[in-house]
């Protein structure tokens, strides 16, 4: 029993530094990424880019439908998602990699703004330091704003008012909700969902999305086909 005991403790301890290491190099990317381009300079020029869209010119059908599919409870967090991250660390664990980032709206804004793709748990940790910074200095729908203005959308383009115009020839206001819900699919992974190089799987992608808006509330079974 002792030596189980001294096992298990010194698996702890291994598992304890381990976090630590990564914590640390998460944080120093972070600072070192704020430092160079504050947060406000960063949101700054994504506001510049051309056909900046704004919160306002959205339809409600597609805010509901981006963040029923990919940050339920957006409204609700600081940044950082406990639940969604619990659940994608046990699914990491179970497939020994990466293979789910539960990452908010938030995070992956500060992702798109400073860091790369990769799936390093350091960068996750900067991800989130970053996700908290944004959440500290804007609202909701600014931040939900800066993100659909930066996020790829597949064949090309990379914000909502290009992939509105590449993909139906209209602004994002005009979009009705066939092309809200299908729009709001895509970037969960633009190579695979664009219209343009899979439209079957593009429609399967957006009945996913109005299973989502469905049991998030937004909308009853039915209401949009």
């Amino acid at each position: 029993m002792k030596v189980i005991k001294r096992v298990l403790l010194l698996v702890l301890i291994i598992i304890v530094a381990g976090a630590s290491i990564v914590i640390g190099q998460g944080y120093q990317m972070y600072i070192e990424a704020v430092e160079k381009v504050p947060v406000e300079q960063k949101a700054q020029e994504i506001m510049e880019i051309d056909h900046y869209t704004s919160y306002d010119e959205l339809p409600e059908t597609y805010v509901d439908a981006v963040i029923a599919a990919e940050d339920r409870r957006f409204y609700y967090h600081r940044g950082f998602d406990i639940i969604s991250t619990v659940r994608a660390a046990w699914r990491n664990l179970r497939n020994k990699e990466i293979v789910e980032g539960g990452s908010t709206i938030t995070q992956q804004l500060g992702r798109i703004m400073y860091f790369s793709q990769e799936k390093k748990y350091s960068r996750k940790v900067a991800e989130v330091l970053a996700a908290g910074r944004i959440e500290d200095l804007y609202d909701k729908e600014k931040i939900f704003e800066l993100y659909v203005n930066t996020i790829y959308f597949g064949s090309g383009y990379y914000s909502v008012y290009d992939a509105s115009m590449g993909y139906f020839g209209k602004k994002p206001s005009e979009m009705n909700d066939y092309e809200c819900t299908m729009l709001a699919g895509i970037p969960n992974a633009p190579s695979v969902y664009s219209p343009d190089v899979n439209p079957t799987l593009a429609e399967e992608r957006r009945q996913q999305v109005l299973e989502c808006m469905a049991e998030a509330g937004y909308i009853q079974p039915g209401d949009i086909e």
